[in-house]
């Protein structure tokens, strides 16, 4: 009995190494992409979130500086 659990003990030992090295692969294979996606993405200039937040925030601001300009310059126009 003594032989059998240790063959189980073995097989417990051998799957949970091979979990190990699995995840191990895993988290190198995702490290891996990520460098690939950020050096391609680096190469074509594309902008950051934050970025591109920041311009539209911008955007919106002049949009509504135009409006109330335009309003101004009706009622100048009308007076």
């Amino acid at each position: 009995m003594q032989t059998r659990n240790k063959i189980f003990d073995d097989i417990s030992q051998l799957m949970t190494n091979a979990m190990g090295v699995a995840q191990g692969a895993k988290t190198e294979a995702e490290t891996a992409m990520k460098s690939l996606m950020d050096r391609w993405l680096a190469d074509r200039d594309f902008v950051t979130r934050d970025e591109f937040d920041a311009v539209r925030a911008m955007a919106q601001k002049a949009r509504e500086e135009n409006e109330v300009l335009k309003a101004r310059l009706d009622a100048l126009d009308q007076g």
